[in-house]
């Protein structure tokens, strides 16, 4: 009898366990306040679970927030440094450009007077060969004429040469030229040359040949003068002329280099002055880039303050609402 009733109990027993559990839940699922208080946790848990993401997401923007407005104050300090350093360095161009134009100018004006120099020296070099010209075909006519004149003396010839123009050259050279040979003895080689002296006149041929000789010497002096004056004139035209071209070719080189100077200096101002002009707009964008970013940081820094204090006032009462609703009597 012991036996059966110990078998009966431990049968008993798990069916008494899984009614109980049965009572247990059918009152749960019959207590609606318990069903609030499930969705009110779960609601708990999800405001908690948003604020954690939104949390994360407003670190990350106050990270953009910092970083940009780090990097826009750096790009504005900069550009406020560049601008008046870029107009410095205009200004000193621009002053760099004027000497250079300067020089130019003066580089341009020298050489125009160094080869103004040398074509007033080369037409003075021209009239003076054709005056030398002249005068050395003067003097080798002149030269001529006397030797013949002598040369018929001495032969005894002089009535033929007398009819010549060789002599009515000379005749008129003893007329119109000055020398002290002819200032000396003109009358007697005159009256040699008219014919005045007639057949008696052989005993006085040796004074004529002598006058004649010291004329041709005189002659020959003046065109060894002549031709020695126009070598010195060829001399110092030709050292003038090397000179002169040393000098333009110098002044030539300088003006060239001023001239890519100041094509340089040009573009680089030029250049210079877009620079500015890019840089003063690029600091007014990001002057009102950051000016909007710093309202927009703001805006956001305070509407994270409200929706923080609005989530943790909705948690308080949340919390409140289901610690009174888990209170045992209301259950």
């Amino acid at each position: 009898m012991a036996v059966a009733l110990l078998i009966f109990a431990c049968l008993a027993s798990p069916l008494a366990l899984h009614a109980a559990e049965q009572r247990e839940a059918a009152r749960f699922a019959a207590n609606p306040v318990r069903k609030v208080v499930t969705m009110l946790q779960a609601m708990q848990t999800k405001v908690v679970e948003e604020g954690k993401k939104e949390l994360e997401l407003y670190e990350r923007f106050q990270c953009y927030c910092k970083k940009g407005s780090s990097d826009l104050s750096a790009g504005v300090d900069a550009a406020e440094v560049k601008i008046p350093a870029l107009g410095s360095e205009i200004k000193a161009a621009e002053e760099s450009k004027a000497q250079r134009q300067a020089d130019l100018k003066g580089g341009q004006d020298a050489r125009g007077d160094a080869k103004a120099t040398m074509a007033e020296a080369t037409a003075i070099r021209e009239k003076e060969a054709a005056a030398y010209a002249a005068t050395k075909a003067d003097y080798e006519a002149n030269i001529a004429a006397i030797g013949k004149a002598g040369a018929a003396l001495e032969q005894g010839v002089a009535g033929a040469f007398l009819q010549t123009g060789t002599a009515r050259a000379l005749q008129r050279l003893a007329v119109d030229m000055s020398s002290p040979v002819l200032d000396e003895h003109r009358e007697e080689l005159l009256a040699f040359l008219e014919g005045k002296q007639g057949s008696d006149y052989a005993p006085q041929s040796g004074q004529i040949i002598g006058i004649l000789k010291q004329l041709g010497d005189e002659m020959k002096k003046g065109l060894a003068e002549a031709t020695a004056a126009e070598e010195g004139a060829i001399k110092m035209f030709e050292d003038l002329a090397a000179a002169k071209g040393k000098e333009i070719g110098a002044v030539t080189a300088k003006i060239e280099s001023s001239l890519d100077r100041v094509g340089e200096l040009g573009v680089a101002i030029a250049q210079k002055k877009n620079d500015v002009v890019d840089t003063q707009e690029a600091l007014a964008a990001d002057k009102e880039f950051l000016a909007n970013l710093e309202k927009s940081c703001s805006t956001k820094t305070a509407e994270w303050e409200a929706r923080k204090t609005t989530r943790a006032d909705e948690l308080v009462a949340l919390a409140d609402t289901i610690k009174v609703l888990n209170d045992d009597d209301a259950l």
